[in-house]
């Protein structure tokens, strides 16, 4: 076995009140692919600052080595002195790295590299940080929660590079999906202790299952075991007084860990408060259309959404998901076409960016909309510290602000509030940030058996497949035009249903386009080949249309900029035209190429 490159044995952290860390230990060895576990709040992200050494732990040995490189990916990057993210980027290589690294993964993550760090949203800082750890290839990457603020296509990418990095990689993330794809290791951190399966996440939760019920039965023994030995105390022989010291000792010591056991924390325990059902028909959008100034947002897009039904919507960032569930659900209305809304509907809202919340109100306050100590929850009048303990939250933590709570802790809290009301139509866009496994499990849970009507927007493919009867996504998923679709199932579902819908097209443009020229020659005459001008076309084509692909992206970013418009009205249209001519040149060029390919292969073949 190769030495380790990076080892944290039995470390011990407390800031006071229960230790955070007390026994934990990391060892990470060259190629390894870990992905770290544990509830919200059990020192995870913690654990790889250690790793990182940007916490000192109190007690405990920390073992990098000598010629070792670390990046860690930070949650809020220092951007002072750095005019463009390009540059800040760039600053965390070494001597020897390539600078192209940077401009190839600033360029995935949907940026140019000319941006103003000062005018980045926490989004794309969190993509400038990614860029930054990952262009020098350390030997040692630490990421938490790095496909946060990432959409669908850039996540599978992300994958993609994971999967083929030469890096060691420590990963915290809620993505199910995400994890099973990159991990093939995992430590799970739990009351302060870690444990290590040197299989990925798919194996983990029956793995964790097994501990837990071993740890369980093994308590039971105890039990069992404190039971004979008391009895024998008052009823046994009398035996030698040292024996009878001994075992008194023993049975104290039994007692001791007994009562001191700490076992694993609760799950959220949550139900829907009821509300009066809606009519049948929740949603009718006919024809609806969306544009700013020259970019099409929705073309005409029309659909009904029945009472139980789960939507799914999903695409690109800034191919317009949330205008389309703002006009869905009425608070915004479209330029054309008409939407109407069922009878009965009681809306409530989980928002991405947890704009509900007041950081300076307190929990109880929160949750009781400062009516005093108590909320009413399905006709029932509860105690706000009971139902609070219910999402995991302690008494003493009533009157806490929310800026104390973790992302985690606040999406736990707008959970709580919302399903504390009565409710037939749940709007949640991007519920599982932030969420651990266990309470993504509830969510999960929750969604599939809510008697109303759901519309959700996520980058989670796990949970979309789990949950959602049909999935929107644009038509075309590499350059949204204001077209959507709607499919059957989740996303994988998805997925098959569009590549079976390409291929066919395929198919179809194949049979009608054949050219005269791919004619098999007369038997006897000599074989056609592709012109010098052809095999040069058919080689280079695909580079142009990745360039053109890559300004395309360039522009769209700018343009999701939901304020440009207003701020600069020129500079929305003439970008908007560029994006007009790019786009017209890829069409072309794609249909050249296609020709060709298929000129190729019939006269080979």
């Amino acid at each position: 076995m190769a030495p380790p490159i990076l080892k944290l044995d039995d470390i011990f952290l407390s800031f006071g009140g229960a230790p955070l860390l007390a026994g934990a230990s990391l060892q990470i060895e060259a190629g390894d692919k870990i992905c770290l576990v544990g509830r919200n709040g059990s020192g995870k992200s913690t654990l790889l600052k250690i790793a990182a050494g940007l916490v000192e732990a109190q007690s405990g040995e920390v073992f990098r080595h000598p010629s070792s490189t670390v990046r860690y990916l930070e949650q809020a990057p220092d951007f002072a002195g750095f005019n463009t993210v390009q540059a800040y980027a760039e600053a965390g290589l070494g001597p020897g790295d390539d600078p192209y690294r940077v401009t190839y993964l600033l360029s995935h993550l949907g940026l140019t590299g000319d941006e103003d760090p000062r005018m980045l949203s926490g989004g794309e800082s969190r993509r400038v940080a990614l860029a930054r750890v990952m262009a020098p290839e350390p030997d040692i990457l630490l990421l938490d929660e790095p496909t946060n603020h990432l959409d669908l296509p850039t996540i599978e990418w992300l994958e993609g590079e994971l999967q083929k990095t030469r890096s060691a990689l420590v990963l915290i993330s809620h993505d199910r999906r995400f994890l099973e794809k990159v991990s093939t290791a995992t430590v799970w951190l739990d009351r302060g202790t870690s444990r290590r399966l040197d299989r990925g996440f798919a194996h983990f939760e029956a793995w964790r299952d097994q501990v837990l019920e071993a740890e369980e039965l093994e308590q039971h023994k105890l039990g069992k075991s404190i039971e004979r030995e008391e009895h024998w105390l008052r009823y046994g022989v009398t035996a030698r007084r040292k024996r009878n010291m001994r075992r008194l000792g023993e049975l104290q010591t039994m007692r001791s860990n007994y009562r001191g056991h700490k076992g694993p924390q609760g799950t959220v325990q949550a139900t829907v408060s009821d509300a009066q059902e809606s009519g049948k028909l929740v949603i009718e959008a006919d024809k609806i259309t969306k544009s700013f100034g020259e970019r099409a947002i929705v073309t005409p897009f029309s659909i009904r959404v029945h009472r139980g039904d789960c939507i799914g919507l999903v695409g690109p960032n800034g191919a317009g998901k949330t205008t389309l569930l703002k006009m869905l659900t009425g608070q915004l209305s479209p330029d054309s076409g008409t939407v109407k809304l069922g009878t009965n509907l009681e809306i409530a809202t989980l928002d991405q960016k947890r704009e509900d919340l007041d950081p300076e109100d307190t929990l109880a306050n929160y949750l009781t909309d400062g009516r005093g100590e108590n909320l009413l929850v399905n006709g029932e009048q509860r105690h706000v510290t009971g139902y609070m303990k219910e999402f995991l939250f302690q008494p003493e933590q009533a009157r806490t602000p929310i800026r104390n709570l973790s992302g985690g802790e606040r999406a736990r809290l707008m959970l709580a509030r919302i399903l504390s009301r009565p409710t037939n139509l749940l709007i949640l866009d991007e519920p599982t940030n932030d969420l651990d496994i266990e309470t993504l499990d509830l969510l999960q849970e929750i969604v599939a058996g809510f008697p109303g009507t759901v519309i959700l927007v996520s980058h989670d493919r796990d949970f979309l497949d789990r949950t959602v009867t049909s999935t929107i996504a644009p038509a075309v998923p590499d350059a949204p035009d204001g077209r959507w679709i709607e499919y059957a199932g989740g996303y994988s579902d998805m997925l098959v249903q569009r590549k079976g819908a390409l291929e066919e097209r395929r198919k179809a443009e194949k049979a009608a386009e054949k050219p005269k020229t791919q004619e098999a020659p007369a038997p006897g005459s000599s074989k056609v080949k592709l012109s010098f001008k052809q095999k040069f076309a058919l080689e280079n084509l695909p580079k142009e249309m990745a360039k053109a692909e890559a300004e395309i992206a360039k522009r769209e970013q700018v343009m999701a900029d939901p304020n440009l418009f207003t701020r600069d009205p020129a500079a929305f249209n003439r970008l908007a035209s560029e994006m007009e001519k790019l786009r017209a040149g890829l069409t072309k060029m794609e249909e050249e190429w296609l020709e060709l390919e298929m000129l190729r292969e019939e006269l080979e073949g």
